[in-house]
């Protein structure tokens, strides 16, 4: 059989730092050199590595560079893993980084088995995930753009105080005013409003886009699953399912509330048992959806029309797995408020069971091949 060697990959936008490591716990490690960041570049390295007569295997750190050369290292028919960086052993007391070092350390400890490969997505997944985080990108610029505006009036003392803000009645109230001494102050206002509505109006083509989207997605099945859940609309379901990819590689629910980081952290020793804040590591836009959809448990369970007219289509299994979802975290809910625990910390409790239930559905919900 072929031996291994294991070819650790620095990544940066123009140049690509290889080390290689032989197999073995004992072999030589060495410094292959720099290479450009191109396609010619990386084959050429492939072939030179596979005239050695051993296989190579590769990894890289997940970076801003994508899964590009990913990609192109599978399709010519090498293993090649994307790895995560915030689980890499790095060394308190060293304080020396290049990128021969980086290269070096990812060679080793992928030799010795110490690296955490993440689930790379194939590029129809990536091409949903773009669309979902550019929705989520607008959303925050209406936020920004809507902040703007209030910091606006208030500094020139206008307020509004007949009820919420951004209802009907307020935004009737923002387009009637003008109250500025000085025309250019005007126009200033009138661009700040301008602002709001042009991201509004990039929200709905985003949120148009995604609804056409969704029928042609290979996840499009599950999504479609999990608006059986209260709060789960097509969005929200969208979002989670972008971002977490294949549910069904989580074993248990444990492992997908772990990796959404909705677990409390933990630091015990001996017959010491302390258990503190969330770990929230994973992916923070999932964790936040789940989050968001976790409110409307604060209702008494109830399958209201927009609820049936959604979910009339899907199996029964899936209906009584919602149904099942609403009792059981609309009574923990109650229950977590009455006990005077932090509104955080409840929404926290239902969002990390809610993904249980999501893992659930994703389980029994058969993907075309």
């Amino acid at each position: 059989m072929n031996k291994m060697i294991y070819v650790g990959l620095d990544v940066h936008k123009d140049t690509i730092a290889v080390a290689i490591a032989d197999e073995g716990r004992r072999g030589e490690m060495r410094f292959f050199g720099t290479i450009t960041n191109s396609s010619d570049s990386v084959s050429r390295l492939t072939k030179r590595l596979a005239e050695t007569g051993k296989t190579p295997t590769f990894c890289y750190e997940a970076g801003p560079c994508g899964y590009g050369l990913y990609r192109h290292l599978t399709k010519l028919g090498f293993e090649c893993a994307v790895v995560a960086p915030s689980m890499i052993p790095r060394k308190t007391g060293d304080r020396i980084k290049t990128d021969r070092r980086d290269a070096e350390m990812l060679a080793r400890l992928w030799r010795a088995g110490e690296l955490t490969p993440i689930w790379t997505p194939d590029e129809e997944q990536e091409a949903m995930r773009d669309l979902i985080r550019t929705r989520k990108q607008a959303k925050d610029a209406v936020k920004v753009a809507k902040q703007q505006l209030l910091s606006f009036l208030l500094r020139h003392g206008l307020r509004y105080q007949n009820g919420k803000y951004w209802t009907m009645r307020h935004r009737r109230w923002l387009a009637e005013m003008s109250r500025f001494p000085y025309p250019h102050q005007q126009l200033a206002f009138e661009e700040l409003k301008r602002a709001i509505v042009q991201c509004e109006t990039r929200v709905a083509t985003l949120d148009h886009a995604i609804e056409e989207a969704i029928p042609q997605w290979h996840f499009a099945p599950i999504v479609d699953a999990l608006r059986a859940l209260r709060g789960v609309n097509t969005t929200i379901a969208a979002t989670v399912v972008a971002e977490i990819g294949d549910i069904t590689r989580f074993e248990n629910p444990r492992q997908l509330m772990a990796w959404l980081g909705l677990v409390p952290s933990e630091h015990s020793s001996g017959s010491t048992t302390r258990r503190g804040r969330l770990t929230k590591t994973g992916n923070a836009l999932a964790r936040t959806m789940l989050v968001e959809a976790g409110w409307s448990y604060r209702h008494p369970p109830k399958e209201g029309y927009p609820y049936l007219k959604r979910s009339a289509h899907l199996p029964q299994e899936i209906k009584d797995i919602g149904w099942k979802a609403q009792t059981r975290l609309c009574k923990r809910f109650r229950h977590l408020s009455r006990a005077g625990k932090p509104q955080p910390r409840v929404l926290a409790a239902i969002a990390r069971e809610l993904a249980g239930f999501i893992w659930d559905i994703a389980r029994k919900t058969p993907l075309p091949t």
